[in-house]
């Protein structure tokens, strides 16, 4: 029969590679406890511990908290239990996933338009960041009151498609700002306007756009709920003045 082999803290560190300060925290919750040496009153490890200590590894591994292994980590067998939390936690990974996808994306977006603009207004990057986190929600709220393949017009885009929206959105912010307080009759406006209305229309298709333009219909409760998800960069007074020079635009070309 061999002679079980013992190892000082600062071995089995060095072993595991596992830290000194872990494996006293580990210790001191009762996760992975020393066992103190009455010859020399040192605490230390023996090599079954290298097992429990893989198992604690390789549940931290899967995502499991500290406070979910120690139960675990008693057990010689697994049954159903461990199934029930195993899918659990493959549930929660997946969550994760989805949202780290998620920041990925508005980083790779954010990123795209601070190379091109150099510097945004921080109310207009913060503003695309979160439509991207709000999209999902987004999505549901336009089905319910347009057709879904309108909804996927103004989605279901390339990335390059997306960061040019993004650059001129910014663009179109950023000439709000600068011509907000002109007479909405100057050519400055009607040109901005014009501008816009060719890009939104060349972006999702006529019919796409008119389906989307009835959203205007909907009362005023329900257009606060899309506000919520999408809020607006401007201020009520550059709302108002934006609304009076599409009006104007709109009667100077006989569509209103």
């Amino acid at each position: 029969m061999s002679k079980e082999v013992h190892y000082s803290v600062g071995e089995f560190a060095r072993l595991t590679g596992i830290s000194v300060r872990t494996l006293h925290y580990y210790d001191e919750i009762g996760l992975l406890k020393a066992r103190k040496n009455d010859r020399t009153g040192h605490r230390q490890y023996h090599s079954g511990d290298i097992v429990r200590l893989q198992k604690i590894v390789t549940l931290k591994f899967l995502g499991y908290s500290l406070e979910q292994i120690l139960p675990l980590v008693q057990q010689e067998t697994f049954d159903s239990d461990l199934l029930d939390t195993l899918l659990a936690q493959k549930r929660e990974l997946e969550e994760q996933r989805s949202r780290i996808d998620i920041a990925l994306k508005a980083i790779n977006r954010a990123t795209a338009v601070l190379q091109d603009a150099k510097e945004v207004d921080s109310h207009v990057l913060i503003g695309i960041i979160h439509s991207i986190q709000t999209e999902k929600e987004q999505r549901e709220w336009l089905e319910r009151y347009v057709p879904s393949e309108a909804v996927s017009g103004l989605y279901d885009r390339s990335e390059e498609e997306l960061e040019e929206l993004d650059r001129r959105y910014v663009e179109l912010v950023q000439e709000v700002k600068r011509l907000v307080g002109t007479p909405v009759e100057d050519p400055a406006v009607q040109q901005l306007v014009d501008e816009q209305l060719k890009i939104n229309i060349g972006f999702v298709g006529e019919d796409s756009y008119e389906a989307l333009s009835g959203l205007a219909d909907l009362d005023e409760e329900k257009l606060k709920e899309l506000e919520a998800l999408i809020p607006t960069p401007f201020t009520p007074e550059e709302e108002r003045w934006l609304q009076q020079a599409m009006e104007h635009y709109m009667k100077q070309n006989g569509l209103s």
